[in-house]
């Protein structure tokens, strides 16, 4: 039978985040039930409720930066039990495909209808309804603004049971999608001038993974006073409200040349910040876009001079290039070590029936994480 729970769901975009009665499907062959402990207040989320990453079904059960215990457990799955504690992850990750086999996890091609919310093999098939039978979707195929869940096996990760759960949902999403955007998909290296375009939930992991990968000079840039504070907490050597000043900074220590890396993590990011990003890195520099914008804007203000006569690159990057299976327990075992920060990025907390505030704190410049808490 179906389990009655609350969840925060959209009907339309642009909309707001609605608290609502929904029902969670049983667990089908290769799915588990998940209750929900606590979910970050990503800003992905909020690209759904603005319009900017419109989902391809509506109503929508917000969340994808989740951890919980297991509560059921569908035919089929036998690596995972009940009492099992779980992280999501966002991307599927199958183990079968040609990208998974390949290093790829995150472009899994178990994600082809990700933009639904639907299960991951069938597009009409849905696994949360109204008490009126309308059919849900779940935010990535998760839903982790919801009490209780139902998701594939391969959107989950098992981790130890005495990792908090408040930590643990931080991985699912925003640290790892930081953190690789710096140490894997930027490669940042030992002694390397890097820029860190934008410190919420994203850029101030990307802070921290180019200070862990040896970067001499962390650059961070946010308008906001008490970003560039934290930003210095979690590595930054310099921190400025403007890229201009950050990159008239980087030519001042790199003989004029300019970054190695820049890192675009900004909320709601633009054609016009790559092009900022790009003019700020040297010959031969490379460019990360992580931050997400509206999906009809298109264009950027370059010159194609710029990669023709001085080589530069500019690459995009999903979850930091990481692989959920493995990173997700490595960054885990990294705090444990004391070599991750993640018990201060939990700005402010918020139960379900205020998730609105938590976005309404998060545009207002106040929160790095806020996280909603279950129980």
């Amino acid at each position: 039978m179906p389990v009655p729970t609350r969840g925060a769901i959209l009907r339309e975009a642009p909309g707001s985040w609605e608290v609502t009665d929904l029902l969670a499907d049983d667990p089908r062959t290769g799915e588990i039930q998940v209750k929900l402990s606590t979910s970050g207040l990503c800003h992905s989320d909020d690209h759904i409720a603005t319009g900017d990453m419109p989902s391809g079904h509506y109503p929508i059960c917000g969340g994808h930066e989740g951890a919980g215990e297991v509560i059921g457990v569908g035919p089929g799955v036998t690596d995972i039990r009940e009492g099992d504690h779980v992280v999501f992850s966002f991307l599927p990750a199958c183990g079968r495909c040609r990208w998974c086999a390949t290093g790829k996890q995150y472009l899994c091609d178990s994600g082809a209808n990700i933009g639904m919310g639907s299960r991951w093999d069938d597009a009409e098939s849905f696994r949360y309804s109204l008490p009126d039978g309308t059919p849900v979707g779940q935010m990535c195929g998760l839903g982790s603004f919801s009490e209780v869940t139902t998701i594939d096996v391969r959107s989950a990760v098992k981790i130890a049971s005495d990792i908090p759960m408040d930590i643990a949902c931080l991985v699912s999403c925003g640290v790892g999608t930081g953190f690789g955007t710096a140490t894997q998909a930027g490669a940042v290296e030992p002694g390397e001038t890097v820029i860190v375009m934008g410190i919420g939930g994203i850029g101030i992991n990307a802070v921290q993974g180019a200070a862990f990968a040896g970067a001499s000079h962390v650059i961070a840039v946010d308008p906001v006073p008490f970003k560039q504070e934290k930003a210095r907490e979690y590595g930054a050597t310099h921190a400025f409200g403007d890229i201009e000043e950050a990159t008239d900074f980087a030519r001042s220590v790199t003989n004029g040349q300019g970054a190695d890396k820049a890192l675009v993590t900004v909320g709601v990011t633009t054609g016009e910040h790559v092009a900022q990003a790009l003019a700020s890195v040297r010959k031969a520099g490379v460019v990360v876009v992580t931050g997400l914008g509206p999906v009809s804007a298109v264009g950027l203000p370059i010159s194609s001079m710029d990669f023709t006569l001085f080589g530069k690159e500019i690459k995009g990057a999903l979850f930091g290039d990481q692989n959920p299976t493995t990173d997700i327990p490595r960054m885990l075992r990294l705090w444990q070590e004391g070599n991750l920060k993640l018990d201060g990025l939990i700005t402010n907390r918020y139960r379900l029936d205020d998730i609105n505030t938590g976005y309404q704190d998060m545009h207002a410049g106040k929160n790095l994480r806020g996280v909603l808490e279950f129980s």
